[in-house]
């Protein structure tokens, strides 16, 4: 079924192929992809619009010495196929397989770990240099798309990029989209760029002529380039990346493999930094993809045939999106922002209904909070919708430009704690301890959706100065027993106890109950208490509660050093003994929740074993 890529086992077995064969294996390519992703989930659309540049890449570079820094990753799986993993494919983003992004210690062939979007030009220049300080002459390509392009740090790195005298290629990947369809005026710019192909068509057919014209080809080009520029110059202005200083080539069709292969050996002629535009079409060769790229983005398993993914339902993002739509109703104050994460964070609704207050500031978290600073400064309610993991670039304009301000900014935090299958890179288990040391900050953690909705409501028409509420990805485990309504600053005790106090954060109330329930089995009362505010603490309940039990058990999805439980232990001194029950190490790999959260003992069994463990060792 798959005979041309069965054969392909490192990068040197692309360049025996022609470039017939190349668009053969490009068939059965996305054929694999279409069928492997279906049961393990993944990221599809923007693998499928890379077949044929990732086949060209292969085909134009020398992989033993040279390298490609994949910008975010999510595009990768091709370069895995032909890097001798395919078999590893049913294992992909599972614990223990093939992770989902580039990793090094997977393949000599993944000289950069990534995850995060904009960093490639950055990497890929670090990488060029530190070859060069060696006496290698090593190339290093980096390949970024439009939308990761909106990023200020890539602008940042193109900008030290024009100093570079070294041979340094960028293949902008342009399909038009990032997870969202891109906005601003980059993308806009792109556009207007994809409306010229004709002169750049004509210039690279012109330079193919000259240089096969012996001894008067070189002199040819040269007179020719003088005069194209100067006839360029009367007909368009210079690109912004001429304009960076890279000599540019395109927009290319990404998915004509002899002219990309063509164009690739004219880049790597060239001594200075080159940019390749590229057009790709994000989703092709499968058609439901081609249709809905934005749903095919990252996907979970999905039926082949009809396109229709499995599971659904409501989840904590879209809770969060019907509420704050509801709030809105009645709040004109009241603003969403988000960072190219419309739809992942659940603003479909509000973005529909109150477009003139809903502000996607592309691929840029940290504009999106020091933007959401100044709305604040203006007297508006604004609340940015942003994954955990992402947030951690702003750190800085959380703390400058809304705490030390004491702003009435609201983070909405998805993805907080363990994300499962996307691995170390997007597990967002460093909020809480991040934000939790900044002036004037407050934490909220809902444990179901009831929850949720009515902290959301408290934060954006009650709360002064900021606040962070963090909730999980997908849907809620545990409905708290009682139900009492939330009030700020006040724990909900979920059972009574006598020995020990299960304190749980947002949506580890689930293990707090099993955890319970198998202490009571072994004749060990305990409560559980649901926080609800994690940060402030509520100092004066939990030193009157430290009088009456004999520990306290802490319970957090995120890091153990600068968490709540570290936090609690330090507050309450020698008044009680703290068991934390938090990840021990950051670096937390790909796989289910649920085997994550045993293999980090973070599971009922092991958090009531080590319970046990303890009361015998008072």
């Amino acid at each position: 079924m798959y005979r041309l890529l069965e054969s392909i086992h490192t990068p040197q077995d692309i360049k025996k192929l022609s470039f017939a064969e190349l668009a053969s294996l490009a068939e059965e390519i996305r054929e694999f992809l279409i069928q492997s992703v279906s049961k393990t989930g993944g990221h599809l659309a923007s693998n499928l619009g890379v077949v044929e540049l990732t086949l060209s890449l292969f085909k134009s570079l020398d992989l033993q010495n040279d390298s490609i820094v994949w910008d975010v990753g999510h595009q990768s799986y091709i370069h895995k196929l032909l890097t001798g993993r395919m078999e590893q494919f049913s294992t992909l983003r599972q614990f223990g397989g093939m992770s989902g992004f580039p990793k090094k210690s997977e393949s000599e062939y993944d000289v950069f770990n990534t995850g995060h979007s904009s960093t490639s030009i950055s990497a890929a220049l670090g990488m060029t240099y530190g070859a060069a300080l060696q006496g290698k002459t090593a190339r290093t390509v980096a390949v970024i798309g439009d939308g990761a392009l909106t990023g200020g740090m890539a602008f940042e790195a193109m900008n030290n990029v024009s100093a570079c005298k070294k041979n340094f290629i960028v293949i902008l990947n342009d399909n038009e989209m990032s997870i969202d369809e891109n906005v601003g005026s980059l993308s806009n710019y792109l556009t207007r760029m994809r409306t010229r192909p004709i002169y750049f068509r004509l210039k690279s057919r012109l330079e193919r002529l000259f240089s096969k014209i012996p001894k008067i080809g070189p002199w040819l080009l040269i007179t020719t380039k003088r005069m194209k520029d100067a006839f360029k110059h009367l007909i368009m202005t210079s690109t912004v990346f001429e304009d960076f200083g890279f000599t540019y080539f395109g927009p290319i069709d990404g998915h004509d493999m002899p002219f990309l292969c063509h164009v690739l050996e004219q880049a790597k002629k060239i001594n200075g930094p080159v940019l390749l535009h590229v057009k790709t079409k994000k989703g092709k060769g499968y058609k439901f993809a081609e249709d809905k790229p934005t749903a095919f983005h990252g996907v979970g398993s999905f039926s082949v045939e009809t396109g229709e993914r499995n599971g659904g339902g409501q989840s904590f993002s879209s809770v969060f999106g019907q509420q704050l739509a509801k709030l809105a109703e009645k709040q004109p104050d009241l603003c969403a922002v988000t960072a190219a994460m419309q739809c992942g964070t659940g603003l479909d609704e509000f973005s529909r209904n109150y477009p003139e207050r809903c502000f996607d500031v592309g691929i840029a978290e940290q504009h999106a909070v020091t933007f959401a600073a100044g709305l604040a400064a203006r007297g508006l309610k604004p609340v940015v919708a942003v994954y955990s993991s992402f947030l951690q670039r702003a750190y800085d304009q959380i703390l400058h430009d809304v705490c030390l301000q004491n702003l009435n900014v609201v983070f909405c935090i998805d993805r907080a704690g363990l994300v499962g299958e996307d691995g170390e890179t997007h597990q967002g288990i460093y909020d809480l301890s991040f934000l939790s040391h900044m002036p004037n900050m407050t934490i909220l953690a809902p444990a179901d959706y009831e929850e949720l909705s009515a902290m959301l409501a408290y934060a954006v028409t009650e709360h002064q100065g900021p606040i962070a509420v963090r909730y999980p990805r997908g849907s809620e485990k545990s409905v708290s027993v009682s139900q009492k309504p939330f009030v700020f600053g006040q724990p909900e005790v979920v059972t009574e106890g006598e020995t020990v106090c299960l304190l749980s954060a947002g949506h580890m109330l689930s293990e707090a109950i099993e955890t319970q329930k198998l202490l009571k089995e072994e004749g060990i009362s305990s409560a559980v208490v649901n926080l609800r505010t994690l940060w402030p603490l509520p100092e004066e309940t939990l030193a009157a509660w430290a009088k009456t039990y004999s520990m306290f058990v802490t319970i957090e999805d995120g890091v153990k050093s600068g968490g709540i439980g570290e936090k609690m232990a330090a507050m309450l001194g020698d008044k009680i003994p703290v068991l934390i029950k938090a990840h021990e190490n950051g670096c937390v790999p790909h796989g289910t929740i649920e085997q994550l959260y045993r293999s980090c003992g973070l599971d009922a069994k092991t958090i009531a074993a080590e319970v046990i463990l303890r009361l015998k060792q008072e």
